[in-house]
């Protein structure tokens, strides 16, 4: 098992109007209010259930990897998809709804990303449930109802499976498959994607308790061409225990195998022969195991409970061995277009490395599977080597709708593929891998900066970008491409060297010689033309980490006294805040530092289960953009936690809160690295 880096500090004894500090891995709501309430995801890297305010409903599934033109223009994005968990439990022939129970809670287990609800149904039964999308089984999903009787009572409970909105020539299907040792109901649809490209399907089956001769009949119904249902019926006596039954949800596309009709019942078949609690047990051991990578937190619970919150979403949005990327709402819904960003290998990708390197792997390999697409990108824009595109889905082309600017000249997405690229060899040493996916990746975007670049007397430029700051566009030599592009072809000579193969005296001279001005007051000039606009979010301050380009403490203050007062605070994404406070803590400024690191994420929850939004007034969740940066706050900031040019864990002084108390990290390195405020 891994060491701990036992980082020690104070912490704030916070509050937040939107619960009361609570169990450090349950947030519980007891007041579920449809028009101030966001569904938080349960994910396994595969499968998101979004929650929903009704009892046994969820309000959305999305699935991995699953786009398609539908009603966003003419762009690739990820489709609301089969609810496998559309649950209708009546009792005594009234359909329970959120009317007419009493008592009603819901809460999330973020330790075993499990989420439950329980509630009254007047004084004649009372019934939980839970559900979870099982990680060790990435396209299958559980549920399982616990029903109590107080009197006599009949329920009946459907499963249903509705065609999603834009789906075409759907069909449906009932069986019940009869080994001598097990009954196993199949409901079953199939449908493709809006445009006929993807073949989905998908199946449910219940799991009984009783042995296969005594179990509950089941009925199937057609209610109309686009929804089909099985259901039984179940008489309860007071005196009885509570009565338990399960529906296993399994969901699975032809961008995974070439007949998902079949693949999908057998997933069902399989799951049903497994007793609902080894399958939870299980998915709990995975979930285990992610937590040894840890932010443990003494002093304040409810910091404590978001830390684990944004964990927990960096986990069960990401998943070892997929070919799939994050985009900045995770598995949370289709904000983006379910599209791949930046955000991804600059916010995201450094707190899964370190914690969980054999899930960021997954992230640099997309990027490494689009290569081919990545070239062509470049070739027809006139340039060499390799362009990654702004937004990418699953084919690697670009994905950015048409009238946004980005999507042809934000080229700096480029330079911070080839940065996670490179620090993915550096944390884990793997030449091997270096030799056979880092590198191809690394030369070909070096070669992209080498033909993007003009050079005038003996200095270079990139002109005509969209900054990382997105108001600044059409501009020349902005401070973090220009930065970005440095880094890539100085990671390119050094991976050359690694492997040893000749280096490139081009890329050397172009990253010293590509320009980098000041204002008068001796702030770093954002691009050539900048004259103190306000912007949407870091750039300049980037510059400081995470690229370690400046490194001079008094350049760091001065650009951050400057460029903080020019984000705004409304309309802006939540990461520029997180940067700011993880250099004011590296500067020695805790109080600014801790006041920072709060605005960072907690403006921007969303009740009841603490989601975290893009922006202040937003609500486009779970944004994990955001989630990365304050993760980086907490490890590489107050932790002081970062790693050298050599790829060896090291500690940089900071400053830490006056009135934290203990912080431990677990599972970075080998190590245990200690921090005090007396150090």
């Amino acid at each position: 098992m891994k060491k701990s880096l036992v980082l020690f500090s104070v912490f704030f004894a916070g509050f937040f109007k939107l619960c009361l500090a609570q169990d450090p891995w349950i947030i519980k709501s007891e007041k579920i209010e449809p028009n101030n309430y966001t569904g938080i995801s349960v994910s396994n890297g595969m499968i998101g259930v979004v929650s929903s305010p009704e009892p046994l409903k969820v309000g959305s599934v999305i699935l991995a990897g699953v786009y398609d033109q539908y009603g966003r223009g003419r762009t690739s994005n990820f489709l609301s998809n089969f609810n496998i968990l559309d649950i209708n439990l009546s009792i005594n022939w009234q359909q329970i709804n959120r009317n007419n129970i009493s008592n009603y809670s819901q809460r999330i287990d973020l330790k075993t990303a499990t989420f439950s609800g329980s509630f009254d149904y007047g004084d004649i039964a009372h019934v939980e449930y839970k559900y979870t999308a099982l990680r060790h089984l990435p396209n299958n999903v559980l549920l399982t109802v616990s029903i109590q009787p107080k009197k006599d009572l009949a329920f009946v409970a459907e499963s249903n499976i509705k065609t999603p909105q834009g789906f075409i020539q759907p069909q449906q299907y009932y069986t019940e498959i009869t080994p001598p040792h097990a009954t196993i109901p199949l409901l079953t649809s199939v449908a493709k994607s809006p445009t006929g490209a993807v073949t989905v399907a998908a199946s449910t089956t219940f799991v009984f308790s009783e042995e296969q001769y005594t179990q509950p009949k089941i009925s199937h119904e057609m209610r109309d061409s686009d929804t089909h249902l099985m259901k039984f019926v179940k008489k309860l006596k007071t005196s009885e225990k509570p009565y338990t039954f399960s529906v296993i949800g399994s969901l699975i596309t032809s961008s995974q195998v070439n007949d998902p009709f079949n693949a999908v019942e057998r997933l069902s078949i399989y799951a049903n022969l497994q007793d609902p609690d080894n399958l939870y047990k299980k998915h709990e051991a995975e979930w285990q195991k992610l937590w040894e990578g840890d932010i443990e937190i003494e002093g304040d619970p409810q910091v404590q409970q978001d830390i684990h919150n944004m964990l927990y979403h960096l986990y069960s949005f990401s998943r070892e061995g997929s070919n799939h990327s994050l985009s900045p709402a995770g598995l949370s819904g289709t904000g983006y277009n379910g599209h791949v960003f930046w955000d991804t290998e600059m916010f995201m990708f450094k707190p899964l490395l370190f914690f969980h390197p054999e899930m960021a792997k997954s992230l640099v390999e997309y990027r490494y599977d689009r290569l081919k697409a990545a070239e062509m990108n470049a070739a027809i824009h006139g340039y060499k080597g390799a362009m990654f595109p702004w937004e990418s889905a699953m084919s690697g082309e670009e994905e950015t709708p048409v009238w946004a600017l980005s999507g042809t000249y934000e080229h700096h997405i480029t330079g911070d593929v080839a940065f996670a690229t490179w620090y993915y060899y550096l944390f884990t040493k793997d030449i091997k891998w270096l030799k056979e996916k880092g590198w191809p990746v690394l030369q070909k975007t070096a070669e992209f900066w080498q033909s993007r670049v003009e050079k005038k007397g003996s200095e270079y430029h990139i002109k005509n970008v969209v900054a990382a700051d997105e108001w600044a566009e059409n501009i020349d030599n902005n401070a973090y491409t220009n930065a970005i592009a440095k880094l890539n072809l100085q990671f390119a000579n050094a991976a050359a060297k690694a492997l040893d193969l000749l280096l490139n005296k081009d890329w050397d001279d172009i990253a010293e010689h590509l320009v980098f001005t000041k204002l008068e007051n001796g702030v770093t000039k954002e691009y050539d033309t900048y004259k103190g606009e306000p912007i949407k979010q870091a750039d300049v301050n980037l510059l400081a980490y995470p690229l370690h380009i400046i490194q001079d403490k008094n350049q760091i203050r001065k650009d951050l006294e400057y460029y903080q007062k020019r984000v705004p605070n409304q309309k802006t994404p939540a990461m520029s805040k997180a940067i700011f406070a993880l250099l004011y803590s590296r500067l020695g400024d805790g109080k600014q530092a801790y006041k920072l690191f709060k605005e960072s994420y907690e403006p921007n929850l969303l009740p009841p289960f603490r989601v975290f939004a893009e922006t202040v007034e937003g609500d486009n969740p779970y944004f994990i953009t955001g989630a990365g940066g304050t993760l980086q706050t907490m490890i590489m900031g107050f932790g002081g936690v970062d790693i050298d040019e050599k790829g060896s864990l090291k500690k940089i002084k900071s400053t830490l809160p006056s009135h934290w108390k203990k912080v431990v990290v677990k599972g970075i390195g080998s190590e245990n690295l200690i921090f005090s405020n007396s150090q």
